[in-house]
């Protein structure tokens, strides 16, 4: 299987492991010994399981007796609960513009709010059109507003900055 550096699989008819004589370790893992390769590949088909290596590098390589599709199925499992514990940071944004009504403001005001109570980051944005662009102090003014209004939610990550005609800062919401 590709992507799995766990362990490899030492199929009976596979000459490319040139090792004579493995460390082996049995399939309810007591330590058997030292023993030949070809001694290895017999216990491990009498007891129908795989002769699966563990550390190559060793001195000599550790091989152990088991179930090889268990291995890989285990993997994939414990693998596919580490990614579900790891929560990505989603972000929500909120548009706004300089001469924004005093509704509209209080509406978007409440989202950034809902947003920061249930965890996630809010951007906050101002478009500025046309001869808006001449009046960047105007934005700052409504930004600064914003800040204030959302500090008890949650904290500006970075200071209000243009990025073209918009002008942003990024909240991330208050421990509680």
């Amino acid at each position: 299987m590709e992507g799995f550096d766990i362990a490899t699989l030492l199929k009976p008819n596979d000459r490319s492991f040139k090792a004579e004589q493995v460390r082996l370790v049995g399939a309810d893992g007591e330590q058997i010994g030292i023993v030949s390769l070809s001694d290895a590949r017999g216990k491990a088909t009498a007891v129908s399981l795989d002769l699966v290596l563990v550390a190559e590098k060793a001195k000599p390589p550790v091989c152990r007796i088991m179930d090889y599709g268990k291995l890989l199925y285990e993997h994939k499992k414990s693998h596919k609960a580490q990614r579900k514990h790891n929560l990505t940071q989603k972000v929500k944004e909120v548009k706004f513009h300089v001469n924004i009504d005093k509704h509209d403001y209080e509406y978007k005001i409440n989202h950034a709010f809902q947003f920061l109570g249930k965890g996630y980051k809010v951007k906050i944005t101002f478009m500025l059109r046309g001869r808006e662009m001449a009046h960047k102090d105007l934005a700052y003014e409504v930004m600064d507003r914003v800040i204030g209004d959302l500090k008890e939610a949650g904290t500006a990550e970075n200071r209000a900055k243009f990025q073209g005609r918009n002008l942003s800062v990024s909240f991330t919401p208050a421990k509680h």
